[in-house]
Parts: structure tokens; sequence; C-alpha cells
């Protein structure tokens, strides 16, 4: 039975794998589908702050420039609007005036009167007026909170991938060296596992974080990454220690086969099932040390959307009536964790070979 009819019949770790596939395509796509597609998503507007989820206003759209932005540039980093996008109440267009020039007459019952000096009365084109629906409604600034979790999403999803990255080569490659070698190299491995492991992964992530001056995506993948190897090392070392006892491990150095080809070539493939169950809970753990960084302040920063500083900016609205801005992400958070602890844990039932069912 293949690895994949394996997990399916998992109830748990099917749901975990059908909501990663899902928030994968969904983040994937990005700026393509988000109904904010600025950059960052980043299209303020302080007059529309914390409106309920469904809220619906008409923008007038002013100043428009002709601009192109590639399908490719899109996709990665979103586009900037070619017009400035402004909220109003009501918008009239009366027969008389749809004679002259095509122009039609601007109503404002304006929401914030110092907003709208100098532009009472001005005609306008229909096609300037456009709606706009917000469909989980709007943070404290004006931003749009779906277009901020999906390319939070994005962020989550890459600070994950590319830690479990930076762990995976360091731990591989610091398990393979320790169990394989033994003596010194063993020794020297397993004090310096031993010390990190002595340090809690936040700790080490915050203290890792404050030795760069620049806050960003790579500070985080550092940070986290290099504060969650020793687990994989540790497990990788234990699994090297056993493998390399066996005849075809000593048949290989019988015939002469080199180091590195015994390691990457005779080894390692018959050790990557536990590799995979470690790799799918580290995803997990990432995830979860990207959100308490941003939450310190310490990870993505400003404008850049990510989940744990959504819950940080929106925190005090818990115990008001606008909690759904910092349970959303929180919600996103849990949800695909869980997703990767179930996956995992169908992972390791389905690589299990004495797993009996």
């Amino acid at each position: 039975m293949s690895l994949f009819k394996k997990i399916i019949r998992n109830k748990l770790s099917l749901s975990g794998l059908l909501f990663i596939v899902f928030l994968v395509v969904v983040a994937g796509l990005g700026y393509l589908i988000t109904p904010d597609s600025s950059p960052m998503a980043n299209d303020i507007h302080l007059e529309l702050a914390l409106q309920s989820p469904g809220f619906e206003v008409t923008m007038l759209k002013t100043n428009c420039v002709d601009q192109e932005t590639g399908l490719i540039s899109k996709w990665l980093h979103g586009a900037p609007y070619p017009c400035d996008y402004i909220p109003v109440s009501e918008i009239s267009f009366p027969d008389s005036f749809a004679r002259f020039n095509k122009n039609g007459v601007l109503i404002w019952e304006d929401l914030e009167p110092h907003l709208v000096n100098g532009l009472e009365r001005k005609g306008f084109y229909e096609s300037q007026v456009t709606q706009r629906t917000y469909w989980l409604g709007t943070d404290k600034y004006g931003l749009d909170v779906l277009s901020r979790v999906i390319i939070g999403a994005r962020v989550s999803l890459m600070v994950g991938f590319m830690s479990v990255l930076i762990t995976l080569l360091i731990g591989t490659s610091l398990g393979l060296i320790s169990g394989y070698f033994g003596g010194w190299v063993d020794r020297l491995v397993m004090w310096l596992i031993n010390v990190i492991w002595s340090l809690p992964s936040l700790l080490l992530a915050i203290s890792i974080s404050f030795a760069f001056n620049d806050k960003g995506l790579y500070q985080v993948y550092l940070a986290i990454g290099l504060s969650m190897w020793v687990e994989l090392a540790r497990i990788v070392r234990g699994q090297v220690l056993q493998v390399r006892e066996m005849e075809y491990i000593q048949a290989a150095k019988i015939l002469g086969f080199k180091n590195f080809r015994i390691l990457f070539r005779h080894i390692l493939p018959n050790i990557t099932a536990p590799i995979i169950v470690v790799c799918a809970a580290n995803f997990a753990s990432a995830i979860l040390l990207e959100a308490g960084l941003s939450f310190l302040g310490l990870g993505v920063q400003t404008p850049m959307p990510s989940w744990g500083m959504m819950i940080q900016e929106h925190a005090d609205y818990i115990v008001q009536d606008k909690e759904y801005l910092a349970l959303i992400p929180g919600l996103c958070i849990m949800f695909l964790v869980m997703s990767f602890n179930f996956l995992g844990n169908g992972l390791r039932d389905a690589l299990d070979v004495n797993m009996k069912h």
C-alpha cells in the first residue's frame, strides 16, 4: 500500500492534509485573489477602521494614472492601485447633469467632515464609482482583514518551509557525522546539542533575533531554523548508530566505498522516515515560533502582514465587540498547527513498519 493511501485511511491526517493543501493553494495565489492586491495588502483607509464583516462601501476613483504591472510581478509582490480610492456614503447622478459632458454630481454625507474638504459639488464620471466589500471587515487601520489573512498565510508557510530547510540541513548533517564517526566528533556534537537543548526554543530565537540589526523574513528564517535543529540531530544520530552496524554498511566499508558515499547513498535513504515525521512537527513549531516572535515585535515587521502581528495589534479588542480581529488569525494559527500535527501522526503510522492495522 502506498504512503498516500496509508495517510488517507486516517481521517485526522487526511483532514490535516486537505487543510494544508487548501492553504497552500490560497497562499500561492496570494495577490491574484485578495480583494486588496496592493503590496503587502496595505491599502489604508482610516475612515473605514473597525468595520464589521460583510461591510460594503462605495469608493470614488480619483487621480488615475495608466500603469502596467506584469502578472508574475503582481503574483509575487502585488500591484499598486492606479487610482486613489475615496470612500463615500452616497453618490447621485441627476439626469439634468448627465446631459452636460457626461458628468455627475457628488453628494456628500461624509463619515468624517474634514476628509472631504474641497471635494464637495465636483462632477465625476460614473465609471469612477465602484463598490467594495470587506468580507472579514477592517482592522483599526482600515485594512482589509481577509487580504491580510491570505498574505499572512503566505508568510507563515514560507517561514515554516525555510526554517525547516535550515533545520534539515544542520540537524541531518550533524546527526550523520556524529553517529557515523563517533569518538571525539560524537562527543563534540553531543556537547553542542546538549547546550542548545538546555535553552527554550523561543528564548533562543529571541536571542538570535537580537543579534541581527535588520528585522525581516531572513532574520526570522535564521532565528527559528538555528533554534530547532537539535531534536532532528539527536534522532538522526540515534538512527545512524543503529544502521551503521548493519551488514550492508559493513560490506560497503570492506569494498572501499568512501564515507561520503556510504553516508548519503546507503545510510540517509534508510532513515528518511523519522526525518520526515520530525520535519512535519518542526513545521508546526516554526509557525508557532514565528507567531510568537511577531507578537513580541521581533519577527515580521510592519507593514508586512503576519498572523502573530495581527493578534498583537488587536489583542485589546478581545474584551470588546471586535474580538474577531484577534480570533481570526489565532484560529488560522491553531488550525494550521493542528493540521501539521495530524499529518505528522499519520506519517508516523504510515512509515512505521512495525505498526499493525
